[in-house]
């Protein structure tokens, strides 16, 4: 565990972490916490796909336009 405490490719956010869970916690509040974490990133995707979408003017239509498009184009054969 010092091993990956001093990993100098951790940043130190990564560091705090391990360091708050150095004590293995009880098997539902780890299953509890991983499902924080995961909740967490895909709010943060989502905010991200949210702000591409506004900047570049995507729609609800122009996914369902795309949705009924083939997505390959015909063969000049």
């Amino acid at each position: 565990m010092e091993t990956a405490l001093n990993d100098s490719q951790l940043n130190e956010q990564q560091v705090l972490m391990l360091r708050l869970l150095k004590k293995p916690l009880p098997e539902e509040d780890f299953v509890q916490t991983r499902k924080l974490a995961v909740h967490f990133l895909a709010k943060q995707i989502e905010d991200v796909t949210d702000k591409w979408e506004s900047e570049n003017n995507i729609t609800e239509e122009y996914y369902e336009k795309l949705s009924k498009e083939h997505f390959r184009t015909k063969s000049s054969k």
